[in-house]
């Protein structure tokens, strides 16, 4: 029974894949038939302004999936490792380091290509990751949820406030700043997917490899020491792909936030916690959040349009706020 849902809810991950891939491909500010869009598909050499418009969204919708997902696996990731409800990217500080190396990068080295933000992006987060995990893990009882939820938060101000002062007083860094901040997905172009396709395949197969050992440890470092798992190995390898993934997907797209709070709760609601299971689900899961919220977003916009992290936060917020009420109501 547990495998036929499985499977079901497989299947039904792959047909909403696909209506969001169309919806994001016909909803626009220009809206596009269905028709239209298979017309277009299917003859790559039309030149009609509708055909134009299709070519023009399909970049996008490339990179809402694969940003989606790798933001959905990146939690399950730091969630596994941390063992922590409430642990993403957005909220373990990684996310902002990425974003403070970016804004160094275009200050003083005047970064502007999607190779060139990918690498800076990659050694913030990487940086962040490793600091935030050393500050949870002082004193007694090392690197408990609280402890490193509450590093987290500290270290994100810090580096939002590094960040500030950086971008402030430099115009021209503003301007090249202030909506990649928000956390968009509309300026993907192909040479950025190219670029950010690597390290989501190698974040996802290092995630996927490392899944037997992080269920272990799910039942504690003692307990996965004596079936022979090497708790620090794992842990690293875990941590590794997950800046990988998140990392990468921030040069691109921005501090897009609560992907990878939100979807690892909602894939383990529906398939359990065994992440050999949950890991590749959640890069579904992430992939259709991330691609519905970029077609509301420009449903909304009104003529133009609200970017997707905007519409994540929106929908995070609340879920954020539930998976803290019911951790209360555990305790009490």
């Amino acid at each position: 029974m547990k495998h036929t849902r499985i499977i079901a809810i497989l299947i039904g991950s792959l047909l909403s894949l696909v209506l969001c891939i169309l919806a994001s491909l016909i909803f626009g500010a220009r809206y596009i038939s269905l028709p239209e869009v298979i017309e277009a598909l299917t003859h790559p050499d039309l030149d009609s302004l509708n055909a134009i418009v299709v070519h023009e969204r399909i970049p996008r919708t490339i990179f809402s999936i694969i940003a989606g997902a790798s933001l959905g696996v990146s939690g399950v990731l730091m969630q596994a490792i941390t063992r922590n409800p409430i642990a993403d990217p957005s909220i373990l500080g990684v996310n902002t380091g990425a974003s403070l190396f970016v804004v160094s990068g275009i200050t003083f080295f005047h970064i502007n290509t999607a190779g060139q933000y990918i690498w800076f992006a990659l050694a913030g987060a990487t940086l962040t990751a490793v600091f935030v995990y050393g500050v949870g893990s002082m004193g007694s009882g090392g690197a408990t949820p609280i402890k490193l939820a509450l590093a987290g938060a500290a270290t994100s101000a810090a580096l939002s406030s590094l960040v500030s002062a950086l971008v402030l007083p430099r115009t021209e860094v503003m301007n090249a700043f202030r909506f990649w901040q928000v956390g968009s997905v509309s300026g993907a172009t192909m040479e950025g997917i190219t670029s950010v396709l690597p390290f989501f395949i190698v974040g996802l197969i290092i995630g996927i490899l490392s899944s037997p050992a992080l269920n272990a440890l799910a039942l504690g470092d003692d307990v996965a020491t004596g079936l022979g798992v090497n708790t620090g190995l794992v842990r690293i390898a875990a941590a590794l792909a997950g800046v990988l993934l998140c990392g990468a997907t921030t040069a691109l797209a921005g501090p897009i936030g609560f992907v990878g709070l939100m979807v690892p709760h909602m894939m383990r609601l529906l398939c359990g916690p065994n992440l050999s299971i949950l890991l590749p689900m959640s890069a579904f899961g992430g992939a259709i959040l991330l691609t519905i919220s970029d077609v509301i977003g420009r449903l909304l916009g009104n003529g133009g349009e609200l970017e997707a992290g905007v519409i994540t936060a929106f929908l995070g917020a609340p879920i954020l706020i539930f998976i803290a009420m019911r951790a209360k109501v555990r305790s009490i």
